[in-house]
């Protein structure tokens, strides 16, 4: 199948299973659609064990793996999504809650990578720096799938801007410590060993490179494309100026070896917010809205349908089951000290809502972005179980966490909003 029948055939089964929940199950569109997907790829599993002479798993699973779900997202689909969910939160919010955000964002990632890298190195006799790579790649939540429950969740705003900023910046930074980890952890498989203070060093400079670099050229690109669109009074026009700078934006971030996520959602808020206030007429506002929130939708609805089917992907392995399903408590104890330590180290100076630390923990949801990150890893022996280790931790997070942080968060937040 070429490229045009794959994606038809991705839209129509999302439609098909959208439909289908919206009839049946009534859950959250984006959960729905997953769990409908992952039903049928269970069905098709066990018709293949009933009769293993149709070859229908195998006739799936090319299918899944002619779809590459890393180059997918983190090539395509991410930056639009990043776009989307920036440009809903405004600058004015997040610059209340920069601090707790900036340091969920950076410190948080970094301990919960810490935390989970070597509890996992610890339960499955893995090298440390590869169990340090899969706690980089599950530690940041997914602002795709975090941003989707809080439109359910009915937060208080702080709390939201919380939430959604974190999750927006987290993911950025995560992939680049991901990207770090993984040169030095596979490099060292490939050559026996490292070569200490240069290698970090070498890291260093790349994390300064990719995390403020993208931040640079998200806010000159956005700020240039918000000049262009101050002296245009065009509502198609500047939805197209909007669409090339997700999508030409990220693809030179790639280009410039700096950081794509942090470009798109620099980018995303400045447009959002200085763009949307003082370069776009009440008409074009309505019109960049709402084709953002489309095409939010629409990929968010493929992006869960391929989630579900990259069970395919799966090694179905007893000790591997048996590590995921650890996992799963290991990145919520993670994400715990991620949110608490900034929260406890700032109660001093500023006061917090009621039941903050629960409800960021509880919501801060893995998604798409991990299963493409552990999809990307170079092929070795621990690939695998990392793949399935974080398949479970994703499923279980956007499923469980997803449909019970909106009832959690209405029972432990119920004071008035505080600063």
């Amino acid at each position: 199948m070429h490229f045009l029948q794959i994606t038809s055939f991705l839209i129509v089964l999302a439609g098909v299973f959208g439909a289908i929940n919206y009839l049946y199950l009534k859950l959250p569109a984006a959960i729905g659609i997953l769990i409908v997907a992952l039903l049928a790829s269970f069905g098709l599993l066990a018709v293949d064990m009933l009769a293993p002479q149709l070859e229908i798993a195998d006739t799936a699973r090319a299918l899944v793996v002619s779809v590459d779900f890393s180059d997918t997202l983190l090539e395509g689909m991410l930056g639009l999504l990043l776009f989307a969910g920036a440009l809903h939160v405004k600058l004015s919010d997040l610059r209340a809650e920069w601090i707790p955000v900036a340091l969920m964002a950076t410190i948080g990632v970094g301990l919960s990578t810490a935390i989970v890298g070597f509890g996992f190195s610890w339960i499955t006799g893995m090298p440390l720096i590869i169990a340090l790579v899969f706690g980089a790649l599950i530690s940041p939540t997914d602002p795709v799938a975090v941003l989707g429950v809080l439109r359910q969740a009915n937060l208080r705003k702080s709390l939201e801007t919380k939430i959604a900023g974190e999750s927006l910046f987290n993911d950025g930074v995560g992939y680049v410590v991901f990207l770090v980890l993984s040169g030095m952890a596979f490099a060292n498989t490939g050559h026996g060993g490292g070569h200490g203070a240069s290698e970090l060093d070498d890291a260093a400079i790349l994390f300064i490179q990719e995390a403020f670099g993208g931040a640079l050229l998200g806010i000159v690109l956005g700020w240039i494309t918000f000049r262009v669109m101050r002296r245009i009074d065009d509502y198609s026009l500047e939805v197209l100026l909007t669409l090339g700078l997700a999508f030409g934006g990220y693809e030179l971030a790639v280009a410039l070896h700096v950081s794509a996520p942090i470009m798109a959602v620099c980018a995303g808020l400045l447009i959002g917010d200085i763009g949307t206030t003082h370069g776009m007429s009440a008409q074009t506002r309505e019109y960049v809205d709402a084709f953002w929130k489309l095409i939010d939708e629409i990929l968010n609805a493929v992006l869960f349908l391929l989630i579900g089917f990259e069970v395919f992907a799966v090694a179905f392995d007893m000790a591997y089951l048996k590590a995921g399903v650890l996992a799963i408590g290991l990145s919520l104890v993670a994400r715990l000290a991620a949110v608490s330590v900034p929260v406890l180290a700032l109660e001093p100076f500023r006061k917090f809502s009621r039941g903050v630390i629960p409800i960021m923990t509880w919501g801060g949801l893995k998604g798409g972005i991990s299963v493409a990150l552990a999809l990307s890893i170079p092929e070795n022996e621990w690939k695998p179980l990392i793949l399935t280790s974080t398949y479970i931790v994703v499923i279980f997070s956007i499923i469980v966490q997803g449909l019970t942080v909106a009832p959690l968060a209405k029972k432990v937040g119920r004071e008035p909003d505080m600063l």
